[in-house]
């Protein structure tokens, strides 16, 4: 899969025209991975390429900052790392990041048609969701998209809703899910289980210290849609992936400055890894099973007890569920 972050030279298109989809495709979850199935089945019967669009920062965490309220700003369900490897695995063929920026967002619908998918990829095939809207105010919609296409010779195709269970399938709906600590149902919208990958990196060593060695993954954003401690599986280090319990937070008994870390600690450590393998490794961690939210203790002796008793509990649930 071909990465193009942005769009900045003429006619920077992923090849001779292409079968693309836009949207933000946070979590890439199971309505996601049909609208891409369907791309990649059109893109093939066209002789195109298929190509996805995407925008980083959000547009609503753009705008959230924008008004002065960050607050206001979506949970973010994975990180652009995790966006692309399961992109990838979709068998997407070329990926476009636009970063969403003020020039971008006063675009109107109709430049943003002529401009980015006519000029820029020459678009011949679009795909989009029933609710997308494009273009400074959100004016453009599908009418507008495939008014503009009948004219100007490329098919636009729109797909509804895509239901699991009776359930919506939405980054929405998964975002629901992982604040309410429902890891069966977020894996059920998904497809998978959520896991979080990126490169392990130094610490404080706070956890040695505490009797807990921990293998440290940043999260990037400030508001992830999943917050606590969390039984766990990691992948990457060993064939088989390591058991474990994990931390996703601000650690509020030992930092609480707003960074978001994900912590694991892996129940059985491998001695043939040795005591500092891991570090600049990728790994990937599966979030299994919500043990409570992030509390903050008022010693590192009550901290020390209470990862005890999370281990525990870890082991606990893992026989119980083989």
């Amino acid at each position: 899969m071909r990465i193009l972050r942005g769009l900045h030279h003429p006619r920077a298109q992923p090849g001779p025209g292409c079968a693309l989809t836009i949207g933000n495709f946070d979590g890439v979850h199971r309505g996601h991975q049909a609208m891409l199935a369907l791309l990649n089945n059109e893109a093939r019967h066209r002789g195109l390429r298929s190509c996805v669009m995407t925008f980083e920062p959000h547009p609503r965490d753009y705008f959230a900052v924008r008004a002065g309220a960050p607050e206001k700003a979506p949970t973010r369900i994975a990180t652009l790392r995790d966006k692309l490897g399961e992109l990838a695995r979709c068998g997407v063929d070329d990926v476009v990041i636009l970063r969403f920026d003020q020039a971008l967002a006063g675009l109107s619908a109709e430049d943003f048609i002529e401009k980015m998918l006519i000029e820029r990829l020459g678009a011949r095939y679009v795909l989009v969701g029933d609710d997308f809207r494009f273009g400074a105010r959100r004016a453009g919609d599908y009418a507008l998209l495939d008014a503009t296409g009948a004219r100007r010779g490329f098919d636009v195709a729109r797909m509804m809703s895509y239901e699991v269970h009776g359930i919506r399938v939405s980054s929405s709906a998964v975002r629901e899910a992982l604040a309410a600590g429902d890891m069966e149902r977020a894996a059920t919208l998904l497809g998978r289980p959520y896991a979080i990958s990126g490169h392990v990196v130094h610490g404080r060593k706070l956890g040695r210290e505490l009797g807990f060695r921990t293998l440290n993954v940043r999260f990037p954003f400030q508001k992830p849609a999943a917050q606590g401690i969390f039984v766990v599986k990691v992948h990457g280090l060993t064939p088989e992936p390591l058991p474990g319990v994990a931390s996703l937070g601000v650690r509020p008994t030992v930092e609480d400055a707003g960074r978001v870390l994900l912590e694991t600690h892996c129940l059985d450590w491998p001695a043939t890894l040795g005591p500092d393998a891991g570090y600049g490794e990728v790994v990937s961690v599966e979030l299994l099973h919500k043990l409570h939210d992030e509390r903050r203790y008022e010693s590192l002796d009550a901290l020390r007890a209470a990862i005890a008793q999370d281990e525990a509990d870890a082991r606990a649930w893992l026989q119980a569920h083989g």
